[in-house]
């Protein structure tokens, strides 16, 4: 699939009917999602797939898209039922589990592939999701705040992993609570591939 049609097609998921802001719940854009998961498909790291705070499932279907067993872990129930009605129009095989990403288990390690809250309402607020990541995965894909490179390294280091990739992107925003003020706003934030030593 080429990155324009799965960025289309990614289009025509449903956001968050309710977003609470207390979770930083925004729809990750769909261009990031594709290229994201391309480039994760032709590192041949989209076997088995782990979404931390998985949302309404973008990343966990458009990783299930590309043949992946998909599986999307949130702790908002109505995040939870709208990944899985996309899910279901979408025609992808995927599993949504509700839990809190610090009590989730796998016998099974793979790739996980996240955009975590950066932080912005709850200080720190992606750290138990990395490290969680570093827990279940051998390759970690995750979207973080510009300026995040040193403590996304150092974490990396500390837990036995390494940065492979960084990439620098300005994502488009869309107006999501009443108090932003424009439709859309450009935030600058920094894309890493971490794999185990």
């Amino acid at each position: 699939m080429k990155k324009k049609d799965l960025e289309i097609f990614l289009q025509s998921l449903n956001g968050f009917k309710n977003p609470k802001i207390f979770l930083e719940q925004y729809v990750t854009p769909p261009a990031l999602v594709a290229e994201i998961v391309l480039f994760a498909k032709m590192q041949n790291d989209l076997d088995l797939v782990f979404d931390l705070g998985c949302g309404t499932g973008i990343i966990t279907i458009a990783s299930a898209l590309l043949g992946a067993f998909s599986i999307g872990v949130d702790v908002d129930r109505e995040a939870l039922n709208v990944a899985r009605e996309n899910s279901k129009k979408c025609e992808v095989s995927a599993d949504f589990i509700l839990c809190d990403v610090e009590n989730f288990n796998v016998k099974r390690k793979g790739t996980v592939i996240m955009n975590p809250p950066f932080g912005i309402q709850r200080r720190h607020a992606d750290r138990k999701f990395l490290m969680k990541a570093f827990e279940i995965a051998e390759v970690i894909y995750s979207i973080h705040s510009a300026g995040s490179e040193e403590f996304v390294r150092k974490k990396a280091e500390e837990n036995g992993f390494k940065v492979t990739h960084v990439w620098k992107y300005s994502i488009p925003l869309k107006k999501t609570y009443a108090f932003h003020e424009k439709p859309y706003k450009y935030i600058p934030v920094e894309v890493f591939r971490i794999e185990r030593c």
